[in-house]
């Protein structure tokens, strides 16, 4: 289990960007973490994932090995090679090169990207580059997957293939991210953060469906409900007229 208890943050330049988190994410759930932009969606994973060193409250992880994935995946994707960059962990932990390889290399396979192997990571698509970064961090076999907008600025066909592989994993997963869509094809529960606090949590998709919550933080329904509504709003106008 994930604990945060009564988490504060503030930067230097003066600004609270968490004011008092608490939440729990148990052993196998997949939560989405979702609010407008400067909610302190980004600080508290970075802070859950030892980035940044807590000021105030508690965070217990229960022994847990964490690993987080950054919004750009060019952030992580540093080596000359692919089978390089996803062996890169274990051999910095003192893994042979060779064993190190071989592990990446099943890695690679198990998410259909073995071809990707020898390629150099800055001439990859977006999405190949996305899906070298989890198997960077599927290398080190961490227990929780904390996840910054990993869909961001993927095409469709990317996107899809992220969201499968998110929606397969075993992993322990808090995704943060604007897409409410994608956060509804993946996890079971939400926690909406706004001014840095958590102003709502809730299982999926009720939360997501909440007009009244979802607009009081900054938040629009997800792409797949708002044709529904429009709809419900047609179909209000012709029994008036």
């Amino acid at each position: 289990m994930l604990e945060i208890k009564n988490l504060f943050y503030k930067y230097p330049d003066g600004h609270e960007a968490l004011k008092g988190v608490n939440f729990s994410l148990n052993d196998g759930e997949k939560i989405a973490l979702v609010g407008a932009n400067g909610s302190g969606k980004s600080t508290l994973l970075l802070s859950i994932a030892g980035a940044l060193k807590v000021q105030k409250g508690k965070i217990f992880t229960d022994n847990k090995k964490i690993a987080l994935i950054f919004q750009n995946p060019d952030d992580q994707l540093l080596m000359p090679s692919v089978i390089e960059d996803v062996a890169f962990n274990l051999v910095a932990e003192g893994m042979k090169i060779s064993q190190a390889h071989e592990i990446a290399e099943k890695i690679l396979s198990s998410l259909g990207i073995s071809h990707l192997a020898s390629r150099p990571p800055h001439k990859l698509s977006g999405g190949e580059k996305r899906m070298v970064t989890f198997a960077g961090i599927l290398a080190s076999e961490p227990d929780i997957l904390l996840l910054d907008e990993p869909t961001a600025n993927l095409d469709p066909k990317a996107r899809r293939k992220v969201i499968n592989f998110l929606r397969e994993s075993d992993k322990t997963i808090l995704l943060a991210t604007h897409d409410l869509d994608m956060a509804l094809d993946i996890c079971t529960r939400a926690i909406i953060l706004s001014n840095g606090i958590v102003s709502s949590e809730g299982e999926l998709p009720e939360l997501f469906t909440d007009e009244k919550i979802l607009e009081a933080n900054g938040l629009e329904l997800p792409l797949r409900y708002q044709g529904v509504e429009c709809q419900k709003n047609l179909g209000n106008e012709e029994k008036i007229s």
